[in-house]
């Protein structure tokens, strides 16, 4: 059976605003979502001079905005735990480690992919490549 709401345009209107409202509370709760923030307003144009084709132009930018979709997860989560209880919980404690592992995660891969690419432009590693 379908929730009752609003249906088509009108949902995606209010869903863009929820949204927003969202990236508000990151904003002014989370330090870690700014420095993040931060580091995406210097990766992303960056990526456009450092990348030689549209494919890693998208790893590039992807793999910073992967960072920020992983910090929105772990600040949800640990938004809804702190919001249960303020009591210390085995459960609570490892919701918040399971979302800041996916953060830690998202910068390996972003600092793989970004590593890869610039050895990649300046020839770094043609030793790999040349077998």
């Amino acid at each position: 059976m379908a929730k009752p709401g609003k249906t088509g345009f009108a949902r995606i209107f209010d869903a863009f605003f929820y949204s927003m409202k969202g990236f508000k509370a990151v904003w002014k709760h989370e330090a870690a979502f700014r420095q993040e923030a931060l580091l995406a307003a210097i990766l992303i144009p960056l990526a456009f001079f450092t990348a030689t084709s549209a494919v890693e132009l998208v790893l590039l930018i992807a793999s910073v905005l992967w960072v920020i979709m992983a910090e929105l997860a772990n600040s949800a989560v640990e938004a809804v735990v702190d919001r249960t209880g303020s009591e210390r919980h085995e459960l609570s404690g490892r919701a918040k480690d399971i979302g800041s592992a996916l953060v830690f995660v998202s910068l390996a891969l972003l600092a793989i992919v970004w590593v890869i690419i610039i050895a990649n432009r300046f020839n770094w590693l043609g030793f790999l490549w040349s077998v």
